[in-house]
């Protein structure tokens, strides 16, 4: 018998970065973002020898330790011991003897959230095995207690609400780990749209994310003008993004994007690069509206919003300079869970 699960990666539309502390509590965040079809995936499968083997299929590391009360840290595999020490410590209450495989359908670093992602994925695996009666907040906040409070890793909170909840979520953050999850009633045929003229490129570029973001919130903490202008006209368009989306305006994403791509450069050294800013250049002569980097910044995807036929052409041109198209859909389900028997 094995436990599986999956939860869904996601592009950030509008917002990116007021998720991030002390932004947030002094301020209120707001973040509009919307899961697609990669996923982080986890299996469980018992084992009665008293053996933990963690199976971490991406990075290509897999390690057999004696199933214990607390496991040692181990560089690459974080995530993986911090979720296991986390579930002995506060729910099992006894070493868990199991075989723990995890595999994501994105390269790490990549903006779409694959760590919070990851542990969103394997949190749901161990609450199908010990059988937890946990709601989605509550899975999400676990996610954010993990990563931001144990493992001590900086970052935002939208990409653990975004892969528990699922679909196209309007999120409000605020002080002392509040955050309200709005979904958003989006037309099929609008989805349908934004998904021909919304296209994901990936730049092959990896970035150190932490680094972005602890600049980022020293900038924060430093009540710096520019920063916290910027930060304020990035909740401004999450709410435009919001009405856009809902009535239909596709047409206005394009601007809308660009003038959130133009506010979040000025958060923190390291957002854009020389690369980035030649395939942004590059994309929008070819006839994209506007786009943004997915995620802190400094490398992995793109998106960009291509009106009428031009992402053919915007496709050819990007693939010059070495940044793959992705296929994807939006996917409207947060979290599942599953056992099998086989």
């Amino acid at each position: 018998m094995k436990y599986i699960s999956k939860a869904p990666f996601r592009i950030g539309l509008a917002g990116g970065g007021t998720d991030v502390s002390p932004y947030s509590d002094i301020y209120g965040g707001t973040i509009l973002n919307a899961t697609i079809d990669l996923f982080a995936t986890t299996v469980i499968i018992p084992r009665d020898d008293g053996k933990i083997i963690i199976n971490a299929i991406n990075a290509g590391l897999k390690v057999e330790l004696d199933a214990a009360d607390v496991l040692e840290d181990i560089p690459d595999l974080s995530l993986q011991i911090g979720v296991y020490n986390h579930m002995v410590k506060n729910y099992a209450k006894k070493p868990l003897a199991c075989e723990l495989i995890t595999t994501i359908d994105v390269p790490t670093g990549s903006g779409l959230g694959t760590s919070s992602t990851m542990v969103v994925s394997m949190i749901g695996a161990f609450m199908e095995w010990l059988k937890l009666p946990l709601g989605e907040y509550d899975i999400a906040q676990m996610a954010v207690t993990i990563e931001r409070k144990e493992l001590q890793m900086v970052g935002g909170k939208q990409d653990q609400y975004a892969a528990t909840f699922g679909g196209f979520n309007f999120m409000e953050f605020y002080e002392n780990d509040r955050v309200i999850v709005n979904p958003l009633r989006i037309k099929s045929d609008i989805i349908q749209e934004l998904n021909h003229h919304l296209l994901l490129f990936y730049t092959k570029t990896k970035r150190a994310s932490s680094k972005i973001i602890e600049i980022q919130s020293a900038n924060f903490q430093n009540q710096i003008p520019e920063v916290l202008e910027a930060s304020h006209n990035l909740k401004e368009q999450t709410v435009k993004m919001k009405e856009a989306l809902l009535i239909g305006k596709l047409s206005n994403i394009g601007a809308l994007l660009h003038m959130s791509w133009e506010n979040k450069k000025l958060l923190a050294s390291g957002i854009s690069t020389e690369r980035i800013e030649s395939i942004y250049d590059s994309a929008i002569k070819s006839g994209a509206m506007g786009g943004k980097i997915s995620g802190a910044g400094g490398g992995g995807f793109m998106l960009f919003y291509c009106p009428k036929n031009s992402r053919y052409k915007v496709t050819e041109k990007l693939a010059e300079h070495g940044a793959d198209y992705q296929r994807y859909h939006f996917h409207n389900k947060g979290l599942e869970t599953w056992t099998s028997q086989q």
